[in-house]
């Protein structure tokens, strides 16, 4: 039987949602086929075993034969902890140290985008001494977070500078972009022998944008694993889907997600997530069971494919 750590936890903003998804992936994972053990990082980011702190981290990993880390975020998602992983030659599930950094660095995913002609929102790189070009409505965003953590919309210029107040709290770099009025849509992908690309989802939300509070606090956003748009555009996201997690190098899993203004009916790609949410709730792998996978079917091919 092959043995796996689950780290999860961490330092992120993002450390309750992590536990979230930790506790539906031991609850799932074949235990006919898996030893499971699991580490779990504390804010302060120290590691513990049982409630004891690790001695001697990179040691014990070395007892695993694969390590599948759930830490969504900063610190566990932007390729630090993957880059640890790569240096002592330790298998692990989902990206690499350098593809996992892009990703999460939402600037440096729109520059490399935008040379492969990717559409994506009108945007700019926050700097005080450069006056912002962005009409208004705008979203502002920390650059390397996720789960919309720190995120505001501005319709005038009291609004933008509370709103670049609160992203800094996550961030040193901030991006700007012009709000539009859209669906949220989001494709997930699963790399086994061949991509498995999943159908694309739809978030109905009824506040202006999908923030932290209505994803995870109060209950207003609706999945919808069937989104209500054109066969034409579906099929347009799930090649821009197939075409990024190419460009980008990314391994083992990916969410991509997208806006389709109700307006223009432009597509634009929004954001990747290298380890997106995996509680049996999440979009993720409730996209990829429509595929007709089991959840315990997922965690089999995402460790059997490290």
């Amino acid at each position: 039987m092959k043995k796996v750590l689950l780290i999860y936890g961490g330092s992120s903003p993002e450390h309750n949602i992590s536990c979230e998804s930790a506790k539906c992936i031991i609850e799932n994972i074949d235990k006919n086929k898996y030893l499971i053990d699991c580490v779990y990082i504390t804010q302060n980011n120290i590691w513990l075993y049982q409630n004891k702190p690790i001695t001697n981290i990179i040691n014990y990993l070395k007892n695993f034969d694969v390590v599948f880390p759930i830490t969504h975020g900063t610190n566990g998602e932007d390729g630090r902890l993957q880059g640890m992983l790569d240096l002592f030659n330790i298998k692990y599930i989902g990206s690499k140290c350098g593809t996992s950094y892009i990703c999460m660095d939402k600037e440096r995913t729109k520059q490399i985008l935008n040379y492969y002609k990717i559409p994506q929102v009108p945007f700019q790189i926050y700097n005080k001494k450069e006056k912002v070009i962005i009409p208004f409505p705008v979203i502002v965003k920390p650059a390397c977070s996720g789960s919309s953590i720190g995120i505001g919309i501005a319709k005038n210029n009291k609004q933008l500078k509370d709103a670049i107040k609160n992203a800094l709290k996550y961030d040193q770099k901030i991006i700007i972009e012009k709000f539009i009025d859209a669906q949220e849509l989001e494709c997930a992908i699963l790399e086994d022998k061949k991509l498995i690309i999943s159908d694309v989802g739809e978030i109905i939300i009824n506040n202006d944008f999908y923030d932290y509070e209505t994803k995870y606090q109060n209950n207003k956003a609706k999945i919808k694993t069937e989104a209500n748009i054109p066969k034409t555009v579906k099929k347009q996201i799930k090649e821009y889907a197939k075409n990024v997690f190419n460009i980008l190098n990314i391994k083992g899993l990916a969410r991509i997600d997208f806006l389709y203004d109700k307006n223009t009916k432009k597509l634009y790609l929004n954001e990747i997530n290298t380890l997106p949410g995996f509680t049996t709730m999440s979009m993720y792998p409730k996209l990829i069971m429509n595929k007709g996978l089991s959840y315990e079917n997922i965690i089999t091919k995402l460790i059997e494919n490290a």
